[in-house]
């Protein structure tokens, strides 16, 4: 496949600003018109103009383009290299040049999608769209269906863009992790000249829970536990999705000590697990008669917390 210089094809500079490309285009279509021009190639010249306009009319097109052309010269074989066009978001293809316009092996190497035609206009894949939405913590264990409300760019009938909101029936699967993305098929953007429409791409976030924290399929639990609980081990109850269970406090446990409970966070394969993040709470010294156990405890029990921590400079 022979490289199209699409500058000399419009009789412009690289470096030609939008406007010089625009006049170009318009005398060289004036010239070549099929309907009016005298010139034998008429015809192929008009494709060849069409074409080129149809990449340096458009902002993102020229800029992939430029990228590629670098040092390579027109007829030169070339192939486009692989993930040359990352990045780039093309839109169809401008206005201003033949409906009926037939574009090369060249073009379509690089822009396929929009050298496809039907009903004369160009068949273009609509854009991919993304939101975030907020579940609760119980959608994800249990799956479930919410309707959402959605506000975003729509384009009426004469191309003009408008706020629209929308609602969708989303099927929440159990087992979903924050951050993960849900795919709608076909609710994006509407495509161009027939073609198919966009994806919906729905990240999901939760709402903050009055117990469980996520990290991915990991759920935590802060669990408040009394001072004898911790020191001399104990056996108490504890929430989980799945109901009460009753748990063992192993003694000499600290503060901040993790139990894990295997397989009780947000379901998959294989299954998250629940952490009891061990929070010892004091009792408060909030009567004669509790102040006086915390001097008996002081008298019978003498303990320096700061032991380690040395003299003082």
């Amino acid at each position: 496949m022979e490289f199209k210089d699409y500058y000399q094809a419009l009789g412009v500079d690289r470096t030609a600003s939008e406007d010089e490309i625009r006049r170009a285009y318009r005398k060289l279509a004036r010239k070549y018109h099929p309907d009016v021009s005298k010139e034998a190639d008429a015809e192929a010249r008009m494709r060849e103009v069409n074409e080129a306009y149809a990449v340096l009319g458009d902002k993102e097109k020229r800029e992939a383009y430029d990228n590629i052309g670098a040092g390579v010269s027109p007829g030169q074989g070339f192939a486009p290299p692989p993930g040359w066009d990352q990045g780039f978001e093309f839109a169809g293809r401008p206005g201003g040049f033949e409906e009926d316009a037939e574009f090369s092996d060249f073009f379509s190497a690089l822009f396929g999608a929009a050298a496809r035609r039907r009903g004369g206009a160009a068949r273009m894949r609509g854009e991919d769209h993304h939101a975030a939405i907020q579940i609760d913590l119980e959608d994800a264990l249990r799956g479930a269906t919410r309707d959402i409300s959605l506000r975003g760019i729509q384009y009426d009938a004469q191309g003009r863009p408008e706020v629209r909101e929308r609602t969708l029936s989303v099927r929440i699967p159990a087992g979903v992790r924050e951050g993960q993305l849900i795919r709608l098929a076909g609710q994006g953007m509407a495509g161009a000249g027939g073609g198919e429409a966009g994806d919906l791409y729905l990240e999901i976030r939760f709402r903050p829970h009055p117990l469980y924290r996520a990290e991915g399929r990991d759920l935590y639990l802060t669990l408040p536990v009394a001072p004898w609980e911790a020191v001399l081990g104990d056996t108490v109850q504890a929430p989980t999705p799945g109901g009460q269970v009753e748990v063992t406090i192993p003694p000499g446990s600290r503060n901040g000590r993790k139990l894990r409970l295997k397989g009780r966070g947000i379901p998959g394969n294989p299954p998250g697990d629940l952490y009891l993040v061990l929070d010892i709470a004091w009792p408060p010294a909030d009567s004669d008669r509790a102040r006086e156990a915390y001097k008996n405890l002081a008298r019978e029990m003498p303990f320096d917390p700061r032991r380690n921590l040395g003299a003082q400079a």
